[in-house]
């Protein structure tokens, strides 16, 4: 979680956690591999209900995707609109661009480790309203729901 230093209206210091964090992860497959099942959200539905209950394409312009997904992120259910910028295969963007946590930005990088691949992802998420009281209270672990999904993600590119 990265840390936001602010002032209460009496002027007194606050430190607010936003959920912005990095991952990094290894995995025993190829680079190509892994990378087109983590870039290919047209499997997410798929491959990960659990995470990914709908997943809708809604205009392709080559490496350039706007999809609509309903995703479950921990105990929060989210539904946005997202543009996927892919180079294969060495990074995936993602840009929300829409929904509940529109302005957000999550970039997976992929390293070559010869027979392995290293992950790099950086998240950050912008949350409002409802999701944001409640992060300050600590009810999400958006870092560890995340790490969830890109687990699953792994354990299907090591198969």
């Amino acid at each position: 979680m990265a840390w936001s230093t602010t002032y209460t209206p009496d002027g007194e210091l606050f430190e607010l956690a936003l959920p912005k964090f990095s991952l990094e992860k290894i995995v025993n497959a190829k680079r190509d591999s892994v990378h087109e099942i983590l870039s290919n959200y047209e499997n997410y539905e798929k491959l990960l209900p659990q995470f990914f209950p709908s997943v809708r394409i809604r205009s392709v312009r080559e490496n350039i995707s706007v999809v609509a997904e309903h995703m479950n992120l921990g105990d929060q259910e989210l539904i946005i609109m997202a543009k996927h910028v892919t180079k294969e295969p060495v990074l995936h963007e993602i840009f929300v661009i829409g929904g509940d946590i529109k302005g957000s930005y999550i970039k997976q990088q992929f390293l070559d480790l010869s027979e392995k691949t290293k992950i790099i992802v950086d998240v950050d998420f912008k949350l409002k309203g409802k999701m944001k009281i409640s992060s300050l209270f600590g009810k999400n672990k958006f870092q560890q729901a995340y790490e969830e999904i890109l687990d699953a993600f792994t354990k299907i590119a090591e198969n």
